[in-house]
C-alpha cells in the first residue's frame, strides 16, 4: 500500500513572540518534513483572544521568515475556522460522544473529578446556565509508538479525564481544534514538545470518534531555563533575536543533538538549513530537556 505524502506542521499559539524553545520545535518539524520530501505547514492557534497580544502573530511570522522557515501553503488561522469546530461539536453531540457540562472546576474538584450534575448522563442544564462541552472518553489503557521515545502507554478514565472541547465562555479548546485541523489539513506527522505527550491518548480517542487516522507523533524534549522551567511567556522566556538568525539556528541544531560544525556560524541562513537537511539524524535528538545558549 502506497504511503501518503508526508505533511507536517508547526502550530504556535500567539501569546507572545517566538522564543528559543519554539524555534527548536519549528526547526525539528521543518527538517523532518524536508528529509521526507514532504510538506511543512504553519498554523496559528489563535483560539483565546484574551491571552493573545494583537502584535504576536505578526512577530511570530516575522521570526519564522527571518530564520528561513516558510510555510508551503497559506497560513491556517484557527480564529477563521469556528464554523468547522462548531460543526465538529454538533457531530459529536449527535453521536453521544460529547456532552454539555455545567459543572465548575471547583465543583469537580470537590466531587473527586466526577460531575455532581451528572452531565454525562444527559442531565439538562437550565437554559440560562453557561455550559462547556466535553468529550466523553472511554476507559482505556492506550498504547502508541512515538518516533523518538518509542512505545508509549497511558491510561485514560471516562468522566475523570474528559477534556473540554468548548469552554463556557464559548471559546473552542485546543483538544478539539488540533484534531479537526490536523484531519482537515491531512497532517500525517506531528513533531511537538514532550510537554504535550500526556494529551496524546485523549487525542487518539477524538480522532477515532471522527473516523480518522491519527498522525505519527514525535515528541522532542522541551527547552528549559536555569530553574528547570519550560521556556514560555509565563516563565518570561526572552524573544528570539531576529537579527542573528544564523546563530539561533546553529544553537537550535545543537540543542537537537545534530553537532553542527563551528564554522557554520560564519555562513548564511540558507547554509545552515542546507547543512541541517543533509545531516539530519532523528536518532541524535536527546531524550532529556536542554538549555538555550546564553546569547540566543
Amino acid at each position: 500500500m502506497e504511503q501518503p505524502r508526508y505533511r507536517g506542521r508547526f502550530a504556535p499559539s500567539p501569546t507572545g513572540p517566538l522564543h528559543f524553545g519554539s524555534l527548536v520545535t519549528a526547526l525539528a518539524s521543518w527538517l523532518e518534513a524536508r528529509r521526507a520530501g514532504g510538506d511543512w505547514l504553519v498554523r496559528i492557534e489563535d483560539l483565546d483572544p484574551l491571552r493573545e497580544p494583537p502584535e504576536a502573530t505578526g512577530e511570530i511570522l516575522h521570526s519564522l521568515a527571518c530564520h528561513g522557515l516558510h510555510s508551503d501553503e497559506p497560513i491556517c488561522y484557527q480564529s477563521h475556522r469556528h464554523d468547522a469546530y462548531q460543526a465538529a461539536i454538533e457531530q459529536l453531540l449527535a453521536q453521544g460522544k460529547a456532552y454539555r457540562c455545567q459543572c465548575s472546576r471547583k465543583q469537580l474538584k470537590a466531587n473527586g473529578g466526577y460531575h455532581p450534575a451528572h452531565c454525562r448522563n444527559g442531565t439538562s442544564a437550565p437554559a440560562t446556565a453557561p455550559c462547556a462541552v466535553r468529550f466523553a472518553l472511554e476507559d482505556q489503557d492506550c498504547h502508541w509508538p512515538d518516533q523518538l521515545l518509542g512505545p508509549q502507554q497511558q491510561a485514560v478514565r471516562a468522566e475523570l479525564d474528559d477534556p473540554v472541547l468548548q469552554r463556557k465562555e464559548g471559546f473552542y479548546a485546543y483538544q478539539l481544534a488540533v484534531v479537526v485541523d490536523d484531519i482537515d489539513q491531512g497532517i500525517t506527522h506531528v513533531v511537538r514538545g514532550s510537554d504535550l505527550l500526556p494529551l496524546t491518548a485523549q487525542q487518539l480517542q477524538i480522532y477515532r470518534a471522527f473516523g480518522a487516522q491519527p498522525p505519527h507523533w514525535l515528541h522532542i524534549p522541551v527547552i528549559v531555563n536555569a530553574e528547570g522551567q519550560k521556556l514560555s511567556k509565563q516563565t518570561h522566556a526572552p524573544a528570539l533575536n531576529d537579527s542573528r538568525p544564523v546563530g539561533n539556528l546553529v544553537g537550535a541544531l545543537t540543542a537537537l543533538g545534530q553537532q553542527p560544525p563551528a564554522a557554520l556560524v560564519e555562513g548564511t541562513v540558507e547554509d545552515v538549513l542546507a547543512w541541517g537537511r543533509a545531516h539530519w539524524r532523528r536518532d541524535h535528538i536527546p531524550l532529556t530537556s536542554g538549555h538555550p545558549p546564553y546569547d540566543t
